[in-house]
């Protein structure tokens, strides 16, 4: 027998050893890592979004913008044809028109960007604005920094009928301090009316915005400018209920009684003279007047403490020459009658926008009174004389 083993031991023991190594090359492997691989990102180019780049009949009121994506404005103008930059604002990656620009008008766009990559890409384009037919302006019943009573409608009145009514509404907002429900109502084709759905609260400030220059209001015409104004609601309110019918005239204020004084107002039998009833709104007022019909054929008499209710020629005055009346019957050709002394009070309390609720007559007042009508409609029938649903 041999010392150096048996052949199977001698072949084996190789073998064995081969497939250990083996093994253990193969474990090994996952451990070596590959060498690193730079990876290059590409930088931006700047893109951008010119609005309007081109275009025939754009309108004035913009919008007039340069975005830019990848990159930085540089410079942005926007210069009509005579020369003239419209003011702007440039941010890094926007340019805004802070003006509106003319009727009818062509416009040319320069300037640039820089993308990321370093590379410059220039602002172009160019466009021209619409041309009107016709040019429509606004006014107001209510004055800029004035002060009314709680009542106070807003009235807006349009030089020329307006067809599309929707359009222009939705141009027109009112923004209060105090949450307040209201509405816009056309009472005509040429005037929109807004009331709150119940008086103002007193203090709140009201801010009254137009914004029609640009908009189509049908038939080729166009907003002529826009319009904005702001006032303020009298830190109280005054109401005044004028009942007809037990001949008084009863003066509240923030709820609480001041005064009560005998009233005559218009003769019950002619219907022409009865005074309406509904609530009427203070629109003017005339330390001294002189009063003329030619329906009722006088003319020139004075009277003091005049205070204009409706425009169909209600007012409430001193008249002396009615005392005997005054708190018994109803004598006068629409107006309110008071005494000299009392007419004088309530023209020293009272201010435009103030309510006078006009109570228990034979008529109502009505669209044939003209201004202002507006609280004697309903809220649902108010709403329905808007052109917006919703």
């Amino acid at each position: 027998m041999s010392s150096g083993g048996s052949w199977g031991e001698r072949v084996f023991r190789p073998l064995l050893l081969a497939v250990l190594l083996g093994l253990t090359a193969c474990e090994g492997a996952p451990d070596a890592s590959p060498p690193d691989v730079p990876v290059v990102q590409e930088k931006a180019k700047a893109a951008l979004t010119v609005t309007p780049a081109s275009g025939e009949g754009i309108s004035p009121a913009g919008p007039f913008q340069v975005g830019v994506t990848g990159g930085k404005l540089t410079s942005v103008a926007l210069t009509g044809a005579d020369d003239r930059v419209v003011k702007g604002e440039l941010t890094g990656d926007r340019w805004v028109a802070t003006e509106d620009l003319a009727y009818n008008k062509a416009y040319t766009w320069s300037g640039s960007a820089k993308g990321e990559d370093g590379a410059e890409v220039p602002v172009t384009g160019s466009f021209r604005t619409l041309k009107p037919s016709k040019l429509t302006s606004a006014s107001a019943n209510v004055g800029d920094h004035q002060t009314y009573g709680v009542a106070m409608p807003i009235k807006i009145t349009f030089s020329s009928p307006v067809q599309d009514k929707a359009t222009v509404q939705k141009a027109m907002t009112v923004t209060t301090s105090v949450p307040t429900e209201g509405a816009w109502a056309w009472l005509s084709d040429r005037e929109a009316h807004w009331r709150p759905k119940e008086y103002y609260k007193p203090g709140t400030r009201v801010s009254v915005d137009v914004n029609v220059y640009g908009v189509p209001f049908g038939g080729g015409a166009y907003g002529a400018e826009d319009l904005h104004v702001q006032f303020a609601i009298a830190d109280r309110a005054l109401v005044v209920k004028a009942d007809t019918q037990s001949h008084r005239f009863v003066i509240y204020r923030d709820g609480v009684q001041l005064h009560d004084f005998p009233a005559s107002y218009g003769l019950d039998t002619d219907p022409r003279r009865v005074t309406r009833s509904g609530t009427h709104v203070v629109m003017q007022k005339e330390a001294k007047r002189t009063m003329s019909s030619t329906v009722f054929d006088y003319k020139d008499v004075p009277v003091t403490w005049a205070v204009l209710l409706s425009n169909n020629g209600e007012f409430v005055h001193e008249y002396a020459n009615s005392m005997y009346a005054q708190g018994k019957q109803n004598v006068s050709h629409g107006c309110a009658n008071l005494s000299p002394a009392d007419a004088k009070t309530f023209f020293d309390l009272t201010m435009i926008g103030d309510p006078v609720e006009v109570l228990n007559s034979s008529i109502k007042l009505g669209p044939a009174d003209r201004d202002y009508y507006d609280w004697a409609l309903d809220w649902e029938t108010w709403k329905s004389k808007s052109a917006v649903n919703g």
